[in-house]
């Protein structure tokens, strides 16, 4: 039986490539890893994020996915200044103007990590860990 490692990519349905790559460019600071007619796709170092132009569901309300970011505040502070509606504070989630709902979490504060030379890659030098996301990891072995 195979064991699961990681997420590759994530697919999201957009109406449009360039109005996405727009409304997550004023979000993230976005690297293209390539693009072909109908899709792009969004480095993440050793990962990505493919965007299919072409919705076809409706909006989701509570299936999402969790993006790690390096500061969630910074984040915070730039969908609040494109107008989207967030706490102010704790936890943080919004949707996409596809009705794709997103979560943030902070890098220091999951169990989630990259190697040292893929966060070099990416020009994010060594991002450290907050000691309870460090407990969580030692409790696993893997800290």
């Amino acid at each position: 039986m195979a064991r699961l490692v990681g997420i590759n990519h994530v697919a999201l349905e957009v109406g449009s490539i360039d109005e996405a790559l727009a409304f997550y460019g004023s979000l993230f600071e976005l690297r293209l890893r390539g693009r072909v007619p109908g899709m792009a796709f969004l480095d993440l170092g050793d990962q990505f994020i493919a965007l299919s132009e072409g919705r076809r569901q409706e909006p989701d309300r509570e299936r999402h996915f969790g993006l790690v970011v390096d500061d969630k505040e910074a984040l915070r502070g730039a969908l609040r200044a494109n107008g989207i509606a967030v706490p102010a504070a704790g936890h943080l989630r919004f949707p996409d103007p596809w009705g794709n709902n997103v979560e943030i979490v902070d890098y220091r504060d999951v169990q989630f990590s990259k190697e040292t030379q893929v966060l070099e890659g990416m020009g994010l030098g060594r991002l450290e860990k907050r000691a309870e996301a460090l407990g969580e990891l030692r409790d696993k072995g893997l800290a």
